[in-house]
């Protein structure tokens, strides 16, 4: 490519760039309408957004999946989208309340009752959405499964009222944070980008000590997550080990011993 195509192309780039358009390969457009064509696309859209995709692609071919795939047999996944997920994302974005009425752990119905949502946040081992939310009047920080929420409204929320609770809500979250220093075994340096990524939902501060050649990583997460951590050490195995942290270090002692207790040999 000679240098008077290079400043084209850079240009051209740059213009689309500026004006927020995005180009798409065939393959790209072929794909984008087999999936518009899934039954769940008519929940992830909305109905004008969803016309306008289709009568844009209509041109388009589409993947014959049931001739070109094969499915294994497996078990029965949830479903990763949820319809609740667009309309209280909708709400968390323009910072107002709910009334929700939902169905707790022992089967009772609370009806109508008047939160603050807060966070939408996806569990990996369990496969299902959680809405966080504050409960108004019980002034509790409150976790509901998705497939427990029977309705939910918008309501309307002063800006007082939202700082106050998004002040509360703050103040609980650090009230549950704890933090543990990880090192990085010396030997397994060349494998801290895998090391962090097995930590990237969480918030870390690495730092890095000349004298010894070692990694050292701050974790900060909240009390419900200490397990998930625990899962993760013991999956990177002797790659690393818990400096700091007293409660991830008995855990973490209890389980091996549990372990040795089973595989050891008397």
């Amino acid at each position: 490519m000679n240098p008077f195509e290079k400043i084209f192309n850079y240009q051209l780039f740059a213009r689309l760039h500026e004006s927020s358009t995005v180009t798409i390969t065939a393959q790209e457009r072929t794909w984008l309408k087999t999936m518009l064509a899934h039954p769940t696309a008519a929940q992830a859209f909305e109905p004008n957004t969803l016309s306008k995709l289709q009568q844009i692609l209509e041109p388009e071919e589409t993947y014959d999946i049931a001739s070109s795939l094969i499915e294994k047999a497996k078990s029965v996944e949830k479903q990763v989208y949820h319809p609740l997920l667009r309309q209280l994302r909708r709400i968390i974005a323009s910072n107002q309340g709910v009334r929700i009425t939902y169905q707790n752990k022992n089967g009772r119905i609370r009806s109508e009752q008047s939160g603050f949502p807060y966070k939408l946040e996806y569990s990996m081992v369990k496969r299902e959405w959680y809405l966080l939310w504050y409960h108004l009047r019980h002034h509790s920080f409150m976790a509901t499964r998705f497939q427990n929420i029977l309705s939910v409204e918008k309501t309307a929320l002063d800006d007082a009222q939202m700082q106050i609770v998004k002040a509360q809500i703050e103040t609980i979250l650090d009230s549950k944070k704890e933090q543990a220093v990880i090192e990085v075994v010396r030997s397994y340096n060349k494998e801290l980008s895998r090391i962090l990524y097995s930590f990237s939902c969480f918030e870390k501060d690495v730092e890095y000590e000349a004298d010894t050649d070692t990694y050292r990583i701050t974790l900060t997460f909240l009390m419900d997550d200490r397990e998930y951590i625990l899962s993760k050490m013991r999956f990177l195995g002797k790659r690393v080990r818990i400096v700091s942290g007293q409660e991830l270090k008995e855990r973490m002692l209890e389980s091996s011993e549990k372990a040795l207790a089973r595989y050891g040999i008397d």
